[in-house]
C-alpha cells in the first residue's frame, strides 16, 4: 500500500548556456545530446544511487521535433545508459516544461507511487526557433480568443508596462543591468561552476572544444548603453535586447527521491518540495502568470509571501519580473531576489530553465542557514505561471 511522502530535491546540474544560432557554441552540438550530457554529469554526481532505482525519466522541450522529438525521456535515458527498465515521458509548458517535470514528478512521489525520478528540459533554439514548428489554430483569431500579439512574448511585456504605466523602462532597464552585474559578480565568486557539466563542442572548421560557462553574459552593461538599444516590438517601446532573455540552447536535469529513499541511501537532499502551483492568466499579458500561481502555491502552503527568504524568479522580461515584485510590495533591488542574475544575463532555454532556478536556490539554501523557504516561479506562453516553494534542510531557526 503507497503511503504519502516528503518530496527531496536531491541534486540538480545544467549544461553551460549558448548562445542561440550559428555563432553560438552548440550550433553543431544536438538537442538530445544535451540533455543526455546533462544526465550523464547528474548520475555520476551521484553514484550512491543505483540507475535501477529510477522510477521514471521527465524531460521537457516546448519544441517537440527532430532531435527533441521521441519521447525524450525515454530516448535521453537510454543514451545516457540507464538501464533499460528505466522508462521515460516528455512534456510541454512551453517556459515551464522543466518546473512541470519536477512539480509531476515530485506529485508522484509524494503520493507514494514513485521512490526516485529524474526530472529536466532542454531546448536548442537555434536549431528550432521559438514557435518554429507551431500552427496556431485558426479560431484563436477568427473568435478573437486571443489577440494576434498574444503569441509574440515581447508584445505580451509591452502590454504590462501599458498596464502598470508606474513600471517604468528606467526601472526595466535597471533590472536588467543588475542581472548582468549580479551574474558575473557570481562567476567572480564561483557560485555556478560546481553545477556546470562540461559539454565537447564542435566549431564550424572541425576543431573540437570545451562549453564550461554561460556565453551570453555582458558584465559590462550600463543604463546608458540600454537606454540606446531599439525597441523591437513596437515602435518607441520599451522592451530592449537589453530587458529581454536572449535565445538560448541549454539542457537541465534534477534528481527527486521519497524521504524513504534519502534515509535508505543516506543521500543529502538540498530542498524538500513543499507547495507547487500553476495558474493561467489573459495570453495576451502572460508575463503576470506567476503572480497567481505564487498566491495559489502559498495557500496551499498555508504560507504569506513574508515567509520566502529567498527568490529565484526567470527572468524573461525585466518588467514580468518586476510587475511580480511591485504586486507583492518587494522592492526592485531586493537582495532576496536573483541574487546571483538571472536569465537576462544566463540565457533561458524555454523548456530548461525552471530546473536552473532550482538548483541556484539550492545553493544559495547551503550558504543561507538562516533561510526557511524560498520560491522559484516564472510565466508561461499563452497566458499562464508555475511556481513551487521549497523548504531548507539547513535551516537553523536563527535570524541573520
Amino acid at each position: 500500500m503507497a503511503e504519502m511522502s516528503d518530496v527531496w530535491f536531491v541534486d540538480g546540474v545544467r549544461t553551460p548556456f549558448g548562445r542561440a544560432g550559428e555563432k553560438g557554441m552548440y550550433w553543431n552540438t544536438r538537442a538530445d545530446d544535451l540533455a543526455v550530457k546533462a544526465t550523464i554529469g547528474l548520475m555520476e554526481r551521484n553514484g550512491g544511487l543505483p540507475a535501477d532505482r529510477v522510477d521514471d525519466v521527465a524531460i521537457a522541450a516546448t519544441s517537440q521535433t527532430g532531435e527533441q522529438g521521441l519521447t525524450l525521456g525515454r530516448s535521453v535515458a537510454i543514451l545516457a545508459g540507464l538501464p533499460q527498465t528505466v522508462p521515460g515521458f516528455a512534456i510541454d509548458r512551453m517556459c515551464a516544461g522543466a518546473m512541470t517535470s519536477v512539480a509531476m514528478m515530485g506529485g508522484a512521489i509524494g503520493s507514494g507511487m514513485y521512490d526516485v525520478a529524474l526530472a529536466g528540459g532542454v531546448e536548442h533554439m537555434g536549431h528550432y526557433p521559438i514557435g518554429g514548428n507551431a500552427d496556431p489554430n485558426p479560431r484563436f483569431v477568427s473568435e478573437k480568443m486571443v489577440d494576434p500579439g498574444a503569441l509574440n512574448m515581447g508584445v505580451t511585456a509591452e502590454r504590462i508596462f501599458d498596464r502598470y504605466p508606474h513600471l517604468t523602462k528606467e526601472r526595466s532597464d535597471r533590472f536588467g543591468m543588475l542581472s548582468q552585474h549580479k551574474a558575473q559578480a557570481a562567476y567572480d565568486a564561483g557560485k555556478f561552476q560546481p553545477d556546470l557539466v562540461s559539454v565537447a563542442i564542435k566549431s564550424a572548421d572541425g576543431a573540437w572544444g570545451l562549453a564550461t560557462e554561460d556565453e551570453g553574459r555582458r558584465p559590462q552593461t550600463t543604463m546608458d548603453d540600454l537606454a540606446a538599444l531599439k525597441t523591437p516590438f513596437r515602435p518607441h517601446g520599451r522592451v530592449t535586447a537589453g530587458t529581454s532573455s536572449p535565445l538560448t540552447d541549454g539542457a537541465t536535469m534534477s534528481l527527486l527521491a521519497s524521504g524513504g529513499v534519502v534515509k535508505e541511501l543516506g543521500l543529502k537532499p538540498k530542498m524538500r518540495m513543499v507547495s507547487f502551483a500553476f495558474a493561467g492568466v489573459q495570453p495576451e499579458i502572460m508575463g503576470i502568470g506567476p503572480i497567481p500561481s505564487t498566491e495559489k502555491a502559498l495557500r496551499k502552503a498555508g504560507l504569506t509571501i513574508s515567509d520566502i527568504g529567498l527568490f529565484e524568479l526567470n527572468e524573461a522580461f525585466a518588467v514580468q519580473v518586476i510587475s511580480l515584485l511591485d504586486h507583492f510590495g518587494i522592492a526592485d533591488d531586493d537582495p532576496r531576489v536573483n541574487q546571483w542574475g538571472g536569465a537576462i544575463a544566463l540565457g533561458h532555454p524555454l523548456a530548461a530553465s525552471g530546473v536552473r532556478l532550482m538548483i541556484q536556490l539550492a545553493a544559495q539554501f547551503a550558504e543561507r542557514p538562516d533561510v526557511r523557504y524560498g520560491l522559484t516561479a516564472m510565466c508561461v506562453g499563452l497566458g499562464q505561471g508555475g511556481s513551487v516553494i521549497w523548504e531548507n534542510p539547513h535551516y537553523n531557526g536563527k535570524k541573520r
